[in-house]
């Protein structure tokens, strides 16, 4: 990747985590930071259950090396703010996942390289920690953790709907253009094409992300998290980078198995996508997210239920919830 690219990608970075940021309110957030039951569902699910599910995977299905180590790396590297912008987009808990994305990206620099040891070695003896690059997780985590400060003490200090709702539209766009910037980086690799590949590739690529869904609305569920945090910890959790498995795959293999192991990480990027968009399509209409369940499709991803119209609110207990006029009025 050269400068320009890294340049626009960590900008588009810190604009979808400072916009994401600069929408939450600073009393749910406050709320949300002592949601101890909440934050340590998120952590169980990213860093214990997902990592795990991976591994699972690769054993059962007897994985050839290329495409076992590079789907580990995918399973064991948290999304970051990509699921700040999933969260935003169909009203789930958005402060929620404002207080995971800071927490899993500190804890990420020790926990990626902890699972990769564990399951790499127990599947294939292979040392792939020293493959990462540590300078791009570091300068993620730099981003991230400025970004989140400052959106929040904008927030707090503007303390104005219609700056939290121009931040809200800054971070869409700015998380659109990121996920446009990187399938171009990445699909531009022709040796990422994903056709021709036998089943285990296309099920066993995509059955962590699906049993990590179905995983972690369990988990959630059991810990009695409202509905709208239910989504949240589902997104967090299957939602994963897999720009460092690109990383680790371009450093590690050659040929066929290069081949192979980016396909692994741009096909996992599709189906995270596609299975997340479907998932929070049936929670809204199910009821579970922060917009009311029957309002169009287009004004539900058009504007922020963090802020504005009238929302479901829940009193965190399972099953209980009510409609109510939310504190700022619509805007157009």
């Amino acid at each position: 990747m050269g400068l320009f690219e890294k340049i626009a990608g960590n900008a588009l970075l810190f604009f979808l985590v400072f916009g994401m940021s600069a929408t939450v309110d600073i009393k749910s957030l406050r709320s949300q930071m002592q949601n101890t039951k909440g934050i340590l569902t998120g952590v169980i699910c990213q860093f214990l259950v997902l990592p795990f599910l991976g591994y699972l995977v690769v054993e059962a299905l007897e994985m050839e090396h290329a495409m076992g180590i590079t789907l580990l790396v995918v399973t064991s590297s948290p999304g970051g703010s990509y699921s700040n912008w999933w969260c935003s987009l169909f009203n789930a808990d958005l402060a929620l996942s404002v207080c995971m994305t800071a927490i899993s990206t500190i804890l990420s620099i020790a926990m990626l390289p902890i699972n990769l040891l564990i399951y790499a070695n127990m599947a294939f003896e292979d040392d792939v920690v020293s493959l990462l690059d540590w300078g791009s997780l570091f300068l993620a985590l730099v981003i991230v953790v400025c970004a989140i400060g400052l959106g929040l003490l904008c927030s707090a200090k503007v303390d104005n709907p219609t700056f939290n709702m121009t931040a809200n539209k800054i971070g869409n766009w700015s998380g659109l253009g990121l996920v446009l910037f990187s399938v171009l980086l990445t699909g531009s690799d022709e040796e990422s094409d994903m056709l021709g590949r036998d089943a285990t590739f296309y099920l066993g690529v995509a059955a962590p992300c699906l049993f990590g869904i179905l995983l972690s609305v369990m988990i959630s569920t059991m810990f009695q998290l409202n509905k709208p945090e239910r989504v949240t910890i589902s997104i967090e959790c299957c939602y994963q980078n897999v720009g460092i498995a690109t990383s680790v795959a371009l450093s590690m293999f050659e040929g066929d198995d290069l081949n192979t192991a980016l396909g692994v990480s741009l096909y996992y990027g599709l189906v995270e996508a596609v299975f997340i968009c479907i998932f929070c399509v049936i929670c809204w209409k199910m009821g579970w997210s922060k917009a009311p369940k029957d309002e169009a499709l287009c004004t539900v991803i058009g504007k922020s239920y963090e802020v504005e119209g009238t929302a479901v609110e829940y009193t965190g207990i399972a099953g209980e919830e009510e409609a109510v006029a939310a504190e700022y009025h619509p805007l157009t």
